[in-house]
């Protein structure tokens, strides 16, 4: 198959967050499997140097934004048997960020996907599938169904969105869309693009994409409801023919602590000494007491609400109270900057904080740490938790999302599980199972370095991940060999006509019956 995925980032070029991994990861895997598979990304200041002197220039045109002629160039790279388009324009993404504060994240990205369209001619490259991921690349099933699919090169073109986070949906007014899209009146309507008066990405693709996917089974499921929904679950549950979950998967050739070169020691399920040795190289590292008896509890996350911060917010107190010690490292909401700062000073020695990205420090503290805390209000589906898991670091997490589908709670009954898990969204709940976890790690060795060990050879890959992908591509290209099925539903068309006929015959008579009464009526008048 002809594969072409578009998103707004991927690793190893630029990274927010998880959608570039999936991005990153995936496409590679299903190259390893003898398709076609390409990838188109902005080309943003950001992409290290090394990648940019690798790139040739393929082609450059002008996309047509409204009133607007902007400049595009595409430059290609090949890397792991995918081939990588960066659509290039200096003004939308020579900045110094990839995402902003949306002042004109519409046009950046209404760019982009049009630019994602005009190009695929020009490269002479047809896609069997156009795999969009994210409402930055949400307009590209839209503006296909609507405005190219009438054209030969497009036609048998099909298409699947990817909702990485419902919540980030790419919310604009609906003028400045029309502008730089220059779609009509008539397509913002509740049934099409419209949305609570806005002009809305995620809804184009929920929309006009042939079929949706997002990153687990379980919020497939949850985002059907009100709760989880973001005020798309009843359009979600109209189109819940065409939504299925498919769970991530991670780069296990990045994260394998028995070969991790990042790490100062490494380790295997096997033999795990190495991890002691990290955990003491991780203490020095951060300025924490240096003690090998001493659980490690670590937070790898946007600081954020979503990711249960809150919960942590109520209780820190309380944790701190317990001989743990506490590592956080991340971005985000000033309010949890404080937080951790606070704890940081007033827990000296046994609280460590960095507010910002930095992937090598991310592998030494899965490996350095003891348990892994995500208590997630809502999580997509969570890549940290099985990262956690591949380095012997037992996650502690909330029932919900992603995290249902890959951790289940330690069962003493049946010796089931590779984790500690909680379901309702309450701080007490959480510390509950903190402390559950500390009782086996401080008192039951034999089934702590069981656990361990049922983590660390877990099956966290990418392999059935693709298949199922693959399995769904398929279905959809078989559908237009279907479509004689859908012609025969014509047929029973004349007895519907037939029965029209019979009923205005049949009424023809009760018309005429009031008339009788009326005769009477006059009679008895007279």
């Amino acid at each position: 198959m002809k594969i072409l995925f578009t998103a707004s980032e991927c690793v190893p070029f630029c990274k927010t967050g998880g959608l570039a991994d999936v991005v990153g990861a995936l496409a590679p895997v299903l190259a390893k499997k003898g398709h076609d598979v390409r990838v188109m990304l902005p080309l943003y200041s950001m992409i290290p140097h090394d990648y940019v002197a690798q790139m040739k220039h393929v082609i450059d045109f002008e996309v047509e934004l409204g009133w607007r002629k902007q400049y595009c160039g595409i430059e290609a790279l090949e890397k792991d048997g995918v081939t990588y388009y960066f659509i290039d324009n200096k003004y939308y993404f020579g900045r110094s960020y990839i995402y902003g504060m949306g002042g004109d994240e519409y046009e950046r990205y209404g760019f982009f996907d049009r630019a994602c369209l005009n190009a695929l001619p020009l490269l002479d490259f047809a896609p069997d599938i156009l795999h969009a991921h994210d409402w930055q690349a949400g307009m590209i099933p839209a503006l296909l169904k609507i405005q190219y699919q009438h054209l030969p090169f497009y036609a048998n073109i099909k298409t699947v969105f990817t909702i990485h986070n419902l919540q980030y949906q790419g919310i604009f007014g609906i003028p400045e869309v029309q502008d730089v899209l220059g779609l009509g009146d008539s397509l913002f309507t509740d049934d099409k693009l419209e949305c609570y008066g806005c002009a809305n990405f995620m809804k184009a693709a929920l929309v006009y994409s042939d079929e949706i996917t997002t990153v687990s089974p379980s919020y497939a499921e949850e985002i059907q409801t009100s709760y989880y929904g973001e005020r798309m679950d009843g359009l979600l549950r109209a189109r819940k023919e065409s939504l299925s979950g498919v769970l991530n998967g991670i780069d296990i050739g990045e994260y394998t602590p028995a070969a991790d070169p990042l790490l100062p020691a490494n380790y295997t399920a096997d033999d795990l000494s190495g991890k002691a040795v990290c955990k003491e190289e991780l203490q020095k590292e951060l300025g924490l007491e240096v003690k090998k008896d001493v659980p490690i509890i670590s937070l790898i996350t946007r600081l954020s609400n979503q990711k249960g911060l809150d919960l942590i917010d109520r209780v820190i107190g309380e944790i701190m109270e317990e001989d743990v010690q506490l590592v956080v490292l991340g971005m985000g909401d000033a309010r949890y900057v404080n937080l951790f700062s606070w704890a940081e000073q007033h827990y000296p020695g046994r609280v460590a904080a960095r507010f910002r990205m930095d992937g090598a420090l991310a592998h030494r503290i899965y490996a350095a740490s003891d348990m892994f805390l995500m208590p997630s209000q809502f999580e997509p589906c969570g890549l940290s938790q099985m990262i956690a898991l591949r380095y012997g670091t037992l996650p502690i997490v909330r029932e919900t999302g992603g995290l249902r589908d890959t951790v289940l709670s330690y069962n003493e009954a049946n010796n089931a599980g590779n984790g500690f898990t909680f379901f309702n969204y309450n701080a007490h709940d959480m510390l509950f199972t903190i402390r559950r976890a500390l009782y086996f790690y401080n008192s039951n060795k034999a089934v702590w370095e069981m656990l361990q060990k049922r983590g660390m050879e877990g099956d966290y890959s990418w392999d059935h991940s693709a298949e199922t992908y693959l399995s769904l591509y398929q279905h959809m290209l078989k559908q237009p060999q279907e479509a004689p099925k859908a012609k025969k539903p014509r047929a029973p068309r004349k007895p519907k006509v037939d029965v029209v006929v019979d009923v205005k015959a049949e009424e023809a008579p009760k018309a005429k019956k009031p008339r009788a009464p009326r005769k009477k009526k006059t009679e008895t008048a007279e």
